[in-house]
């Protein structure tokens, strides 16, 4: 009898190890790899952190965010490796989220980053929580933008033009979108999300009324007829027109709510559970 205790004990703990081990495989990072839109152009997915994007030009190549660990950014430079030998001049910080910015330091000093004027002043700024940013850290200094611009700035690889665009808060205060001329592709970092409400980060300066305004600058402005973003598949200018109306239609219901002297909490149950940060953000934005 003991010895079949013994037994049903291995085998109990056994089984444990590996569901333990099977649990941990699902959780797994998924590999990086590269996703062709054109000869030239990929969106970067996988790893950890959002999707990005690499563009490769005459003489060199253009990276769009970084990722966010060490590992990850291993995988997208042997990525990369494997369609150019071509050196990665340049990499565009689409805004500062962690998720997009984190890997900048794993990625060779040569590298020049570029951003937003109000991006690269973000990655100063204290985080949601206070806390004050590691990027502060004379280490990281390398690896900060330092290549910033205010409306518009176009990057060239040989003959090749990337263009770097800034329609106004929306996100955070301080989103670019890259656009790519000849793919009619334009990359928008988290300026909007699909399958899931919007993100507005109104600690960075972010405010749903103003992301609005933006995209529908950005239809205006640029004769893009596909959009990458990082939390989404690729979308088409009718996805984009039909977010901002879906938008407007949030924002007016929460208008009427807030019209009736409804609460923030009232307000909340009046929509899913996952729409509460973005009801949070329109309901403060019309208090104010």
């Amino acid at each position: 009898m003991r010895q079949k205790g013994k037994l049903i004990l291995i085998l109990f703990f056994s089984c444990l190890i590996v569901s333990a081990s099977s649990f941990a495989q699902q959780r797994e990072t998924p590999p990086v790899k590269l996703d062709k839109l054109s000869d030239r152009l990929f969106q970067l997915l996988g790893g950890r952190g959002a999707n990005g994007g690499v563009y490769i030009g005459d003489d060199g190549v253009l990276v769009i965010d970084a990722k966010m660990n060490e590992e990850s950014v291993k995988q997208t430079l042997a990525e990369i490796k494997k369609v150019t030998d071509k050196p990665i001049n340049y990499l565009v910080n689409t805004h500062s989220d962690g998720d997009h910015i984190a890997g900048n330091r794993f990625f060779p000093e040569s590298v020049t980053f570029v951003a937003h004027e109000k991006c690269r002043e973000e990655f100063f700024h204290p985080g949601r929580d206070g806390k004050p940013s590691e990027w502060n850290s004379p280490e990281l200094a390398p690896f900060v933008p330092s290549m910033t611009y205010r409306d518009k700035m176009d990057i060239y690889l040989g003959s090749k033009k990337v263009e770097l665009w800034y329609f106004g808060i929306g996100h955070t205060k301080g989103d670019t979108v890259v656009y790519f001329p000849e793919e009619k592709t334009a990359f928008l970092g988290d300026q909007i999300f699909m399958g899931r409400p919007q993100l507005i980060h109104s600690y960075k300066g972010g405010n749903s009324f103003e992301h609005v305004k933006t995209l529908t600058k950005m239809l205006d402005a640029l004769d893009a007829e596909r959009f990458c973003s990082g939390h989404s598949d690729p979308i088409d200018r009718s996805a984009v027109k039909h977010h901002v109306e879906e938008m407007k239609k949030i924002q007016e219901k929460i208008k009427s709510l807030v019209g009736q002297g409804k609460s923030l909490e009232e307000v909340k149950k009046e929509f899913d559970d996952n729409h509460a940060r973005l009801v949070e953000a329109i309901f403060n934005e019309i208090k104010k």
